[in-house]
């Protein structure tokens, strides 16, 4: 399954943020056998849904507490041996890439799949394998009602297979400091190079603003 970017747009004069237009796109699955595109229709620049679920140590996570920071959020699960360690492979090197940079000003988030396996205290054994830094990297799980709500905000379609065993969307966004959704990342090819572009945009666009005051 190949990796598409979505198309950016900037307009003329310091202040204007990026226009993000959807591309219709085939989407990574994690079964084989079933289905392998998955259709997700969402506005460019659309507002993500404001959620409260629960951190790797067990503790309510509300969404709306991260404004003012830019949000890079992916969607995996731990029983996953397919793509989903990439997608946490790849967060581990942002991290670490953010830490003397920028890092107060960036948050990223891993919210599960697979709520029936995956409890905080699983997420948080995963977490720990790949050197997680809990200060601005949150691993999230809640009941399925309250996941397929979240799933359901982003456009992500997940179907449990088996215990341990889930198709999902393969998606990771960039969320800015309003809580818009900024640049899509569709598949398991994007690289934490564009990703860390993006919100450099993002960050001088907050920079700009804040020396115009």
């Amino acid at each position: 399954m190949g990796f598409r970017r979505l198309i950016t747009s900037r307009c003329c004069g310091a202040l204007s943020l990026p226009l993000v237009i959807l591309l219709p796109v085939d989407l990574h699955t994690h079964v084989d056998g079933v289905p392998q595109t998955v259709q997700v229709a969402a506005s460019p620049n659309s507002k993500v849904p404001n959620f409260t679920l629960l951190n790797q140590e067990g503790e309510r996570f509300v969404s709306n507490t991260l404004r003012g920071k830019i949000v890079v959020l992916d969607f995996i699960y731990t029983a996953c041996a397919d793509v989903c360690p990439l997608f946490t492979a790849n967060f581990a090197q942002l991290q670490r890439t953010l830490k003397n940079e920028s890092k107060g000003d960036v948050f990223l988030i891993s919210i599960t799949t697979d709520p029936e396996v995956d409890s905080p205290k699983v997420l948080k054994a995963y977490a720990r394998r790949y050197g997680a830094d809990f200060q601005n990297w949150a691993f999230l799980t809640g009941t399925e009602a309250q996941l397929k709500e979240v799933w359901k905000g982003f456009g992500i379609r997940v179907i449990k297979k088996g215990r341990g065993l889930v198709q999902h969307t393969s998606l990771t966004t960039v969320i800015d400091q309003h809580g818009i959704r900024r640049f899509n990342y569709f598949g398991q090819k994007w690289q934490t190079n564009d990703v860390l572009n993006d919100m450099s945009t993002l960050l001088d666009t907050k920079a700009t603003m804040s020396n115009r005051r």
